[in-house]
């Protein structure tokens, strides 16, 4: 089977059939919306940060045939009406530059009248200078979660200490509740609280054991101490050791320990573990997580030794923040999209991307871990992809596919996750509980948007028509239309992307 799949413009014959729109829910019904809607605009200091406004829809839309046909192309009039407005902002901005000028400068001849590339001197100075003085300022950064800075870049200041502190208040108020029905279990918030009644018991037994260190691990890369995350099948702690050159300062790495599954046999614990193990090693991409060592401790379980993202997972920071601000949801699913377009390149499939398995350094780069699903699907002297069975992953994040064929392309698996993380940091909700027809009515709800002119309301909801089309597009029902990693990248949407430094350079 060739392993190129069609473009997604010629992804788009869908019919329309005339129906009322679907329902819609009212979000402050829902309780547990309500309290994160409470924090979505709330910065760690307290200070609001304004959610950008959506464009209002206009009287008659066009089908959802010709909208996608045309997202590689086509420039919406909306985006054009767009620029053009924030183009007089940039010219009134410039001209009260000037009027405020001195005396002595008027008189030297800086006048109104100035050239237009002068006015851009200047202002251009201004700019430099306002950011220069705010990141000097030491209550800068770790006072807020995200920043558009002035010159257009923006920066992310993460700290997974101060969001644990948030999202312990928050659990207070959630703990005592009783489990909710209706689209209230789509909240990100209600499913962290349902995995965190059942992982109670472990996370006690967790706390007080650690690996049984041997002299190579603790020699190597320090002593194992707290838990920063865990599993279905493994906890993983942040392992302390002093910087030989630095003595005043120390290394931090993150372990992590692999339980057994039940019933498994000892070399079937061991062949999965060098699997994985071989796949993630074997990766060096700024956006995939840097595996550096595969050792055994006393007991003889295994403990795998990465590079350490002192930022958190994505997972929990959609869940202190309630959604993310569109630039800043932007930057991470383009290094993501980065991140899968490089494993596809090297034939590798994660087959389990979720918020959860995202890590963030603390300026903000996003790198994927967990390649416990990861599988080859292309040795590197072959050229055509091979096709996978099996159903593996968080149910919101699977593709269709894995429920109905008994074979399907990895790649398009991993992109259909991709789908719904983004929607998860736009919206902090999933959008269904798994996308099988006849079984989730969400998942049905959004079939039927795809048919109607008016769409899908929260995809629709995306302020930007060639944002909408792509996600459409990654969101296809049906794999061999739907869009590829590569193919987002280079899209209208994905050139636009602004990715922060950090992003860039992998730090």
């Amino acid at each position: 089977m060739n392993s190129t799949r069609p473009a997604a413009s010629q992804a788009s014959s869908y019919t329309s059939p005339p129906r009322s729109p679907a329902p819609q829910t009212n979000p402050n019904d829902d309780p547990i919306a309500r309290v994160v809607q409470g924090t979505n605009a709330l910065s760690v200091s307290g200070t609001t940060t304004p959610v950008p406004t959506e464009h209002s829809q206009p009287p008659k839309k066009p089908k959802m045939t010709s909208r996608l046909t045309r997202m590689f192309s086509r420039t919406d009039q909306k985006d054009v009406d767009s620029a053009k407005s924030q183009h007089k902002e940039s010219q009134k901005n410039s001209g009260e530059n000037t009027r405020s000028a001195s005396p002595d400068q008027l008189q030297n001849g800086d006048t109104l009248q100035r050239s237009d590339s002068k006015k851009m001197t200047i202002m251009g100075a201004q700019k430099e200078k306002t950011r220069i003085d705010s990141l000097a300022d030491p209550n800068h950064g770790p006072s807020r979660r995200f920043e558009q800075l002035e010159d257009g870049t923006h920066g992310h200041y993460l700290k997974s200490v101060k969001r644990q502190e948030k999202l312990s208040g928050m659990l207070k108020d959630l703990i005592g509740r009783k489990k909710h029905e209706g689209e209230e279990q789509l909240s990100l918030m209600s499913n962290w609280v349902d995995q965190l009644r059942l992982e109670k018991d472990h996370l006690a037994k967790d706390s007080k054991q650690g690996p049984n260190a041997t002299a190579n691990l603790v020699e190597k890369y320090g002593k194992c101490q707290e838990i920063v995350g865990r599993g279905a099948f493994g906890i993983v702690r942040i392992s302390h050791k002093q910087d030989p050159s630095k003595p005043d300062k120390e290394l931090l790495y993150a372990v992590k320990e692999f339980r057994k599954r039940p019933q498994e046999t000892s070399k079937k614990y061991q062949k999965r573990l060098t699997s994985e193990f071989c796949i993630s090693s074997s990766l060096r991409h700024p956006n995939v997580i840097h595996t550096l060592d595969l050792l055994q401790d006393a007991k003889g379980d295994y403990c795998e030794v990465m590079e350490y993202c002192a930022g958190g997972d994505l997972y929990t920071l959609v869940i202190a923040a309630g959604q993310l601000q569109v630039a800043e949801a932007d930057c991470y699913f383009k290094q993501l999209m980065r991140g899968v377009e490089y494993m596809h390149e090297m034939g590798v499939a994660h087959r389990d991307l979720k918020p959860e398995n995202l890590l963030l350094t603390n300026h903000g780069c996003l790198k994927i871990t967990d390649f416990g699903n990861g599988e080859c699907f292309r040795m590197a002297w072959e050229t055509e992809a091979h096709m996978t069975a099996g159903l593996c992953g968080s149910a919101p994040y699977i593709a269709p596919e894995e429920y109905t064929d008994g074979e399907f392309d990895p790649r398009a698996v991993d992109v259909w996750a991709c789908g719904v993380i983004y929607m998860a940091m736009r919206t902090g909700r999933h959008l269904w509980r798994q996308a099988k027809k006849d079984e989730d009515e969400f998942y049905e709800r959004y079939l039927e948007g795809r048919r109607d002119e008016n769409g899908y309301a929260p995809i629709e909801s995306l302020h930007r028509s060639r944002c909408r089309n792509v996600i459409y597009s990654i969101l296809d029902p049906k794999p061999e239309r739907r869009i590829t990693a590569s193919q987002i990248l280079k899209s209208e949407w994905g050139r636009e992307i602004k990715v922060c430094v950090a992003g860039e350079e992998g730090y």
